[in-house]
């Protein structure tokens, strides 16, 4: 069966892309929900699932042996088109779920949740979910933490992905501290080794910054009278 697609699947992908996040190595902070959606809801496995276009990819997991999935049987594909946990207390009871290989091989889930990962635009990159072999039902206060979960999630996206740009920008940036000393008369700037220099050949050297020439209206008057009218 063809899984249906977000409406805004084009724009969905794209914020997944710029988090630059998929086939990462793991990070303890993912690490640490999904472990903690386990305990909380009492599974034997959690996932933090993305998808992509043709996959789910687990950033984190806790059991479970495969790092990713085709999307078209994941449970996943189907949560990120709720706003909301969805829940399936029995796949082998649902029509969506019960011929996929995931529920009728190993490692054969009856049972799933998923939290969406929305992000504050209203993408949905993935979940935070939990499974298991056996039919259940979560309590509400379960769901209520896996949700809470799911936003932590996204924070730590947020965070990372923020802490990325920074470290980007501080590693392009050249900055000028301190007095420059500088001639009162011809302008130039004395270097730390004690040669004087241009201005512009000083803030070249020590900035990302360029010149170019020209001159202002009142050197131009100056200099080329003639030039006024």
């Amino acid at each position: 069966m063809r899984i249906p697609l977000p409406k805004n699947e084009a724009a969905r992908l794209q914020a997944l892309i710029e988090y630059d996040i998929l086939d990462t190595a793991p990070e303890q902070a993912f690490d640490d929900i999904v472990q903690l959606a386990a305990y909380i809801c009492g599974t034997p496995t959690a996932f933090m699932s993305l998808v992509d276009g043709e996959r789910q990819w687990f950033k984190s997991r806790r059991g479970g042996t495969q790092q990713e999935t085709p999307r078209e049987h994941a449970f996943c594909a189907y949560t990120i088109l709720e706003p909301s946990i969805m829940e399936v207390e029995d796949a082998q009871l649902d029509q969506r779920f019960a011929s996929s290989p995931l529920v009728t091989q190993a490692p054969n889930i009856r049972f799933y949740a998923g939290a969406p990962l929305l992000t504050s635009g209203g993408h949905a990159l993935g979940s935070l979910c939990v499974t298991d072999q056996k039919p259940r039902r979560l309590r509400p206060e379960q769901r209520d933490c896996l949700t809470r979960l799911a936003r932590q999630v996204i924070y730590n996206l947020e965070l990372r992905r923020v802490s990325a740009k920074l470290a980007d920008a501080v590693a392009n940036v050249k900055t000028l501290a301190g007095m420059l000393p500088i001639c009162a008369h011809c302008k130039r700037v004395r270097n730390d080794q004690g040669y004087w220099s241009q201005v512009e050949a000083y803030v070249t050297e020590h900035t990302d910054a360029t010149f170019t020439h020209g001159l202002c209206p009142d050197c131009s008057e100056k200099m080329f009278p003639d030039l006024k009218n």
